[in-house]
């Protein structure tokens, strides 16, 4: 019996991904105000550029925007150039895998965003979501009373391997072997745990404990339950002991014998795909009207000065060349 990478994940899940971030409304601003920028509620109108509209400045916008994410999705393309990497799948088998380096892509963006002076930015993050995996920056900036603010981001999946050397394959097999030696004893531990723990408290000269206070004790005496603990492990054997402690050992050394590769789609998403988990770039860009002090959405562009149209072309004309750079 092999130990294969899914099966693997299936026990040790903690081990692999941590959940780093879940959003249960549509993000169509940024990550909360310690870092600097603000979420808004779902459902607040702001002018999403490249979004329809009959106005002529918001057209030119809307151009621009198109430009802005014509060159960011140039840049994905050239950075996600997927390459062949020899791997072994879980049943030894060794194989060739295409893959790209997302370290790439976050250097990119930190460089971009260091070219972005005067622009309030979110250091670049990666978020982790079982296999789904998100490299993304938010930056914004003001233009009298209006608010620029824009979202980048390169969604992508993760798919783990074993290393293609002879050490996993021996590691799967050592393991296969102490999980057939230890299954029958851990799974009398498991099906008699409560009734094991009460015999031993018993034996400690407890009397009277039912589950439920077993429960409760065991919750609030932290002492008395790693107590407990020593003594059934002590009863388990030594031998027991051992294999549990070898098989610890065989699956971190099998951790560190994993290897990932990533697979993305040279698309472009909007929001609501990539919070569906639809793998592709993100590049977005809104426009917001400042009264006192307040993101008011939407604006009527036909109010706007010349001197603020002419300004807010110049930054995203800003905004395009730090994206070629």
């Amino acid at each position: 019996m092999l130990i294969c990478p899914r099966l693997e994940i299936g026990i040790n899940l903690f081990r692999y991904y941590p959940i780093l971030e879940t959003c249960t409304t549509i993000e169509i601003r940024t990550n909360n105000d310690n870092e600097g920028l603000r979420r808004v509620k779902a459902g607040k109108k702001i002018v999403r550029l490249g979004s329809r509209s009959p106005d002529e400045f918001i057209q030119i916008l809307n151009k621009k925007n198109e430009m802005i994410q014509n060159e960011f999705l140039k840049k994905i393309l050239e950075l996600t150039k997927m390459v062949d990497l020899k791997v072994m799948m879980g049943d030894s088998t060794i194989t060739e895998q295409k893959t790209f380096d997302p370290k790439q892509i976050t250097n990119y963006l930190e460089k971009l965003i260091q070219n972005l002076t005067n622009w309030s930015i979110q250091d670049v993050s990666v978020t982790n979501n079982e296999d789904l995996r998100r490299i993304f920056t938010k930056f914004e900036i003001n233009e009298g009373n209006y608010l620029i603010s824009g979202h980048i981001s390169l969604q992508f999946h993760v798919l783990l391997f074993y290393k293609p050397l002879q050490r996993a394959i021996d590691c799967q097999k050592e393991l296969a072997e102490l999980v057939d030696k230890t299954k029958n004893k851990e799974t009398d531990l498991s099906d008699n745990s409560d009734q094991f723990v009460l015999n031993k408290l018993k034996e400690m000269g407890y009397k009277d404990f039912d589950h439920q206070k077993l429960f409760e004790v065991f919750y609030e005496d932290e002492e008395f339950s790693k107590k407990v603990y020593e003594e059934i492990e002590k009863d388990s054997g030594e031998e027991f002991k051992r294999l549990r402690e070898k098989k610890g050992e065989l699956f971190k050394e099998l951790d560190s014998l994993l290897i990932e590769t990533y697979q993305t789609s040279s698309i472009l998403i909007d929001d609501t795909r990539l919070v569906g988990g639809e793998e592709g770039a993100l590049c977005t860009l809104d426009i917001e009207f400042i009264k006192n002090s307040n993101r008011e959405g939407l604006f009527d562009p036909r109010k706007m000065s010349n001197v603020a149209k002419d300004n807010i072309v110049k930054k995203l004309e800003e905004l395009e060349m730090a994206i070629k750079e």
